[in-house]
């Protein structure tokens, strides 16, 4: 979902998008955990509809990574065409400055449309998986990535909700999901999404 790419730019929202902060490719330790596993076999949202989850989602939960800094995320999908909706994923730095990245995630398969690929503007890095294991489109999402580079891996996750809270019951039922799946959840931290905080997200 956020700004997640296995080479990260991004730019800060002062008016313009050319002042990119270029980010070293993410190997190892230098993204999410990289560890000595296969990449599982993660069971995705049934009969995803991507003309239903299309909108804005807020960040509740998120496995830590070198690449997203802020707080207060959200990202906003919006419809192009058939199998592709537009990205633009935003946070708060400390500084008050607005991060944002612009892209759009395909979906590889016909046959397994809750399985995307998510490129940005103007990035030359691969695309980047972004699998919708659950959704019911109105409340909640939970969204899980993982490139597998031979004996390593690098795992990618994030609860997303249409609203900046979500019941303690369903967040609990997000983090079964990935434990099933094999990811810790304990490993997540949670983004804050305060109200007054933040505030200039919204304006």
């Amino acid at each position: 979902m956020f700004f997640f790419v296995l080479c990260s730019s991004r730019c800060k929202d002062e008016g313009h998008a050319g002042d990119f902060l270029d980010s070293a490719v993410c190997y190892g330790s230098q993204c999410s955990d990289a560890e000595v596993w296969k990449m599982p076999q993660t069971p995705v949202q049934a009969n995803f509809d991507s003309s239903r989850y299309v909108g804005k989602w807020y960040e509740i939960m998120k496995l830590p990574t070198q690449f997203q800094k802020g707080e207060c995320g959200t990202a906003t999908y919006s419809p192009k065409s058939p199998g592709v909706i537009g990205v633009l994923n935003r946070e708060l730095l400390k500084d008050g400055s607005i991060n944002f990245i612009v892209g759009s995630a395909k979906v590889k398969h016909p046959s397994e449309p809750a399985k995307l690929e998510v490129s940005f503007t103007d990035i030359p890095s691969p695309p980047g998986p972004y699998w919708v294991l659950s959704s019911d489109y109105e409340t909640h999402s939970l969204v899980y990535g993982c490139s597998d580079f031979g004996l390593f891996r690098l795992e990618f996750a994030w609860i997303l909700s249409r609203e900046p809270t979500m019941s303690e019951e369903t967040l609990q039922s997000m983090q079964s999901i990935l434990s099933a799946a094999g990811v810790n959840p304990e490993k997540m931290v949670a983004t804050n999404q305060d109200e007054t905080y933040c505030t200039p997200m919204n304006q």
